[in-house]
């Protein structure tokens, strides 16, 4: 079993750029397609970028594509997303998530994740 824990958030202004790191405990990392999520107060839950278990595929939502880069090391036991360009909208608790099994043409579905962490504040002042 994988458990899952972010780090990297914090206050920055717009424009400005930010690396989310999460770091996973478990032999069998390599075995998951990972996920990033992130959510506002008051508002659902938002797929933002996935990546399946060797890296060779990756998938971003519009509303972060061009900006934002989702990677992993399976020797370190971490995925990242590096975001650029940050937007006040862009302000959130973001989660990284995992799930077993191959990369699913559904990866953007929360349900499709089996393991979150407990997530990293990212405020984007303006």
């Amino acid at each position: 079993q994988v458990q899952l824990v972010e780090s990297g958030g914090g206050l920055v202004q717009a424009g400005g750029s930010l690396r989310l790191s999460c770091a996973a405990s478990g032999r069998t990392f390599s075995t998951y397609f990972m996920g990033w999520f992130r959510q506002a107060p008051g508002k659902d839950r938002e797929f933002v970028a996935a990546i399946s278990r060797s890296g060779g595929n990756t998938d971003y939502s519009d509303s972060v594509k061009g900006r934002a880069t989702i990677s992993r090391d399976n020797a370190k036991n971490t995925s990242y997303l590096q975001m650029n360009s940050l937007k006040p909208e862009d302000t959130a608790v973001y989660y990284c998530a995992g799930a077993p099994g191959y990369y699913s043409g559904s990866y953007y579905l929360a349900t499709m994740y089996d393991y979150w962490g407990q997530g990293t504040q990212v405020t984007v002042s303006s």
